[in-house]
């Protein structure tokens, strides 16, 4: 009992921590990588498509990014998903290649990603913590129903708050490295 409401919080958390990445991957650096394109939707045939699967995204240098569309009458389609998205990006296309050019940030935009960076951890941080609160009052509920013993309830709220240090202290590292790629100039 004990130790599937643990592995269900150690999923729960890890998945939380994943998102954070996820989150941390669409605010843009200064520099150009091929995961700012992650979340761009192409519509390919009337459905909408993840753009890594109607092109390929690679980094010329450090500020542009190249697409190479694998079906040429796509390229037009491309073009405006990555116009149309909200990362501020705008592509020149030459011939069948599309450049992505990455802006340099300001330092009022640097900022403003930092704080969007800070809040993303900050959530992560709550949605990990209301885990560790559900899986405490599962272990009290078993407690109740004299399913399990208190010192049993005990070893597993330890071993949960442990799940939860350790979920916390990933995603503080993530924002930290997200603080320094912004604040790289």
């Amino acid at each position: 009992m004990i130790n599937e409401i643990r592995k269900d919080a150690q999923v729960r958390m890890e998945k939380s921590v994943e998102s954070l990445q996820t989150a941390f991957a669409k605010i843009r650096t200064g520099r150009a990588h091929p995961g700012i394109l992650d979340t761009v939707m192409v519509s390919y045939y009337g459905s909408d498509t993840p753009l890594n699967q109607v092109a390929n995204v690679t980094v010329e240098d450090s500020r542009t990014l190249a697409l190479s569309v694998f079906d040429k009458s796509m390229i037009q389609a491309v073009e405006k998903a990555i116009l149309v998205s909200d990362l501020g990006l705008n592509p020149a296309t030459s011939g069948t290649t599309i450049r992505v050019p990455m802006p340099a940030l300001t330092e009022e935009t640097r900022k403003g990603y930092t704080r969007q960076a800070r809040q993303e951890a900050e959530n992560a941080r709550v949605a990990i913590r209301n885990i560790r609160r559900d899986a405490l009052a599962q272990l009290k509920d078993l407690v109740k129903e004299k399913e399990i013993s208190e010192d049993e309830e005990r070893r597993g709220a330890d071993e949960i708050q442990k799940l939860t240090d350790h979920a916390v202290e990933e995603a503080d590292k993530l924002l930290a490295s997200k603080e320094t790629d912004l604040m790289a100039v």
